[in-house]
C-alpha cells in the first residue's frame, strides 16, 4: 500500500515563502519521477512542478517558474517544493504525485501517468 503525505501548507502573506514536503511510504520506488500539482476552487488540477527520475531535470509551470523549486531526497523518499514570492493566485490545494511507469524517467509527465497521489495540503496566500 503506497501512501503519500503532504505537509507544510498554511496561510502565508503575499510575498512570503513556504516549503511543502511529501513523504512516501509503503512500496514506492523512491527513485522515480515525481511531481507537484495544485487545484484551486472551481478550477481543474494543474501541474506545478516535476522532477525526473535522476533528479537532473525539472519542469515548472510558467506561472511559478523562477519562484518555486522542486527537489527530492531519494534516501528519505521525500519530495519538496520551495515556494517563494507567493501570490494570492497561488492559493490552492497542493498535492504530490508519484509512481509513474518506470520507463517514464523524465519530468513533465501528465498527471494521468502517476499512480499514487497524496491528499494534499492547503496553501492560502493573502
Amino acid at each position: 500500500h503506497v501512501q503519500l503525505v503532504e505537509s507544510g501548507g498554511g496561510s502565508v502573506q503575499a510575498g512570503g515563502s513556504a516549503r511543502l514536503t511529501c513523504v512516501g511510504s509503503g512500496y514506492i520506488n523512491r527513485r522515480y519521477s515525481r511531481g507537484w500539482f495544485r487545484q484551486a476552487p472551481g478550477s481543474e488540477r494543474e501541474a506545478v512542478a516535476s522532477i525526473s527520475t535522476d533528479g537532473g531535470s525539472t519542469d515548472y509551470a510558467g506561472s511559478v517558474a523562477g519562484r518555486f523549486t522542486i527537489s527530492k531526497d531519494n534516501a528519505k523518499n521525500t519530495l519538496y517544493l520551495q515556494m517563494n514570492s507567493l501570490k494570492p493566485e497561488d492559493t490552492a490545494l497542493y498535492s504530490c504525485a508519484a509512481d509513474p511507469p518506470p520507463w517514464l524517467t523524465y519530468c513533465g509527465l501528465p498527471q494521468d501517468e502517476y499512480n499514487s497521489w497524496g491528499r494534499g495540503t492547503q496553501v492560502t496566500v493573502s
